[in-house]
């Protein structure tokens, strides 16, 4: 079966490392196109011996882009046109339609409250998403609530199917020598204590609220993992704060690369040692559609303070004790870090939710959804491939978690 894998861009966002992760366990050399910004992403799929190509899209409204896009996919003759994110789903669903690729899924990442990939929910942007929606198979959602938002913007229920994100846990586990190998790279104290923060440095992440918590309490080091538009604030904003001296900001970093958790192939410090140089992660987002980083450091073995993280709270509660929901703001903030540092900040053992959101897991859902989406007659938008999300309220199978409904306090989870 030929799958080509379409998304908007592949910088070091938590789409584009989840799309690497998902071709390295999917069968075969995995073909993707890019409408634009082909970057560290980019890089890492091609160092697996995936294939990259970019279509050069200059903006959201460069229509050139589709007539190359159907030309591409009918060149290709794929059977099968998965697209990640907004303006990839958008386009690429219309050009499947008219190449004539009759099984079209599209993963949706990001669908918020109140925004899709920090892009304000509109009427317009909408009503483009659902025109387009109705032009595919089938639709992703990667958690149970995103699979609510959906049918509550009036994607039928028989459309969603339910595919968490996944993690390469074996990768992120705990390493003392590569921590201490990280620490002495970036200049990190061994005895520092050190609050981290993983994510692209845009406004809905909130990092400026982490940042006002950590200044706030004395000796405190915080590490950011990431790069965006938010950069250049949060640096005027550490200096405003007198901690300039206390954050470290580490820009993109290459992912979870098993066999070389300290630096990537280029170099550049990679997840797992930077997970492995923090003593607690906080996740200060108020709105995420799964929660990766906070799964990513549970995998590590780090307490984590959270504002909100679908992954999790869509477990029982047991199953993840190392990560507490705090309430939003700086003071909130404030006063859960001060009392989980005043206890100290041990490693934990891994929580059981780490491997209810195995990547071999996922990645082995959408082949069967790819077999059977694929295989049956009149495969575009007909119904019942197995596996949809319920109509009402999350799924509750025994091979997927089972949610819960997160308190609106300081909980301990």
């Amino acid at each position: 079966m030929r799958v080509l894998h379409l998304i908007t861009g592949l910088g070091a966002g938590g789409a584009e490392q989840q799309l690497r992760l998902l071709l390295r366990h999917l069968p075969g050399t995995g073909d993707v196109v890019t409408l634009t910004n082909p970057g560290a992403v980019a890089d890492g799929i091609r160092a697996d011996g995936g294939r990259v190509r970019c279509l050069g899209m200059r903006g959201n409204r460069d229509l050139t882009a589709l007539p190359r896009l159907v030309r591409l996919l009918r060149g290709g003759r794929y059977d099968v046109v998965h697209t990640h994110l907004y303006r990839a789903c958008v386009y690429g669903r219309l050009a499947a339609r008219l190449a004539g690729v009759r099984t079209v899924l599209a993963t949706e990442h990001s669908l918020g409250r109140a925004a899709i990939e920090g892009r304000p929910l509109t009427p317009g942007v909408r009503a483009l998403y659902l025109a387009t929606e109705r032009l595919g198979s089938a639709t992703v959602a990667v958690s149970s609530t995103v699979a609510e938002r959906l049918r509550a913007w009036g994607v039928p229920a028989h459309r969603i199917h339910l595919v968490p994100n996944g993690i390469d846990a074996a990768a992120l586990r705990h390493d003392p020598a590569v921590r201490a190998a990280t620490r002495a790279r970036l200049g990190l104290p061994a005895d520092a204590t050190v609050v981290g923060g993983v994510g692209r440095l845009v406004p809905g992440k909130r990092f400026d609220t982490l940042l006002r918590a950590c200044a706030a309490l004395p000796g405190i080091r915080l590490l950011l993992v990431g790069d965006g538009p938010e950069r250049p604030r949060l640096a005027r904003l550490a200096e405003e704060l007198g901690m300039a001296g206390r954050l470290h900001l580490t820009g993109e970093c290459a992912g979870a690369v098993a066999g070389a958790p300290g630096t990537g192939p280029d170099g550049r410090p990679a997840l797992p040692g930077l997970l492995a140089a923090m003593d607690l992660c906080v996740s200060p987002s108020t709105e995420e559609a799964f929660g990766l980083s906070v799964l990513e450091a549970l995998a590590a073995g780090l307490p984590v303070l959270y504002v909100t993280c679908p992954a999790v709270e869509e477990m029982p509660r047991s199953a993840a004790p190392g990560a507490v929901r705090v309430a939003p703001g700086t003071a909130a903030l404030t006063a859960a870090l001060r009392v989980h540092l005043a206890g100290g900040t041990p490693r934990l053992p891994v929580p059981s939710v780490v491997g209810r959101y195995d990547i071999a897991r996922s990645a082995a859902r959408l082949q069967e959804l790819y077999r059977l989406l694929a295989g049956r007659p009149g495969a575009r938008g007909a119904p019942h491939p197995p596996a949809p999300a319920p109509a009402h309220g999350p799924a509750h199978r025994p091979d997927l978690p089972t949610p819960h409904t997160a308190p609106p306090t300081t909980t301990k989870r």
